[in-house]
């Protein structure tokens, strides 16, 4: 809201080059409109930026004696870097929010369409379904998407159909915009309910099997990865620029090995384990 206050009816101009951010806002179940969301990451990009600016200049006059100029030209680089991956983050947020939300619906589904099945089977109708599974107890991704079409009937005054098409067009996940689909062309079609949901159950049963078998795989080239990169190379370049160090060779400034094993240290080994456990993050299925 503050953002929104400051910059909101300045970034009118700057909505165009965003145009893909709104999309991934929707299916990302995000509760934050497009422009407020523009204004918090243009508001964010320039105060990361000046701070980066003020405090890296500082930091190479204060403390490593840099000359003024050189510090101010190394802290208008690193300002303009951090605010680069500022707006990078804001940009890719909404892409990891919705793509979790995807890999949450499509983890549950093979329960999720059983339980819908013995609902169906019980003579429940459509609506109620939907009612159930947003009163559910277990933390399922699609009791939010459930209360969301809910809402759209009680609240909103849309027919149950409707409600459907509204929550598979905003879904992030193919699978559970083809359930939606394929929900209601069944009640429209006259179609047996339970056959299908039990049917797809099934279905999304086997592809979880096959999920849980590349996962394990794709496990075992990430732990090589892992311990290449983060464990035996860094534990290389610490002992090479410790050795170096002791010696007294290698450059000057910013070539200085005592000022490249600090940077390898405390920024290079933890932004690594970081950025492996975002990609772990990213291919593990929720259960």
């Amino acid at each position: 809201m503050l953002a929104y206050r400051i910059v909101g009816e300045k970034t009118a101009r700057f909505l165009h080059l965003f145009r893909d951010m709104d999309k991934n806002l929707r299916k990302s179940g995000m509760r934050i409109s497009f422009r407020a969301y523009v204004s918090l990451a243009i508001l964010m990009t320039l105060l990361v930026s000046i701070s980066f600016l003020t405090t890296f200049s500082f930091i190479l006059i204060s403390f490593l004696h840099f000359p003024l100029i050189s510090s101010l030209l190394f802290g208008i680089g690193a300002s303009l870097f951090a605010g680069a991956s500022t707006i990078i983050g804001f940009y890719v947020y909404p892409i990891y929010r919705a793509d979790s939300l995807k890999r949450n619906l499509e983890d549950g589904l093979p329960f999720t369409t059983g339980y819908m099945a013995i609902l169906a089977g019980a003579g429940v109708p459509p609506d109620h379904i939907f009612r159930s599974l947003a009163q559910v107890d277990a933390p399922l991704a699609v009791s939010n998407e459930a209360k969301t079409v809910i809402r759209d009937v009680e609240l909103f005054g849309f027919d149950i159909f409707s409600a459907l098409e509204s929550a598979s067009n905003q879904t992030p996940s193919v699978k559970f915009k083809e359930l939606l689909e394929g929900f209601i062309a069944t009640i429209r079609s006259g179609g047996s309910l339970t056959k299908y949901l039990v049917a797809r159950s099934r279905q999304y049963m086997k592809l979880k099997r096959i999920a849980m078998r590349r996962f394990s795989d794709n496990l075992g080239i990430l732990a090589e990865f892992y311990v290449t990169l983060c464990v035996a190379g860094p534990l290389i370049f610490v002992v090479m620029l410790a050795v170096m160090a002791m010696l007294g060779g290698g450059g000057q400034g910013l070539l200085n090995p005592r000022l490249l094993l600090y940077l390898l240290t405390y920024l290079g080994i933890p932004v690594g384990s970081a950025v492996f456990l975002i990609i772990l993050d990213a291919v593990s299925p929720r259960r």
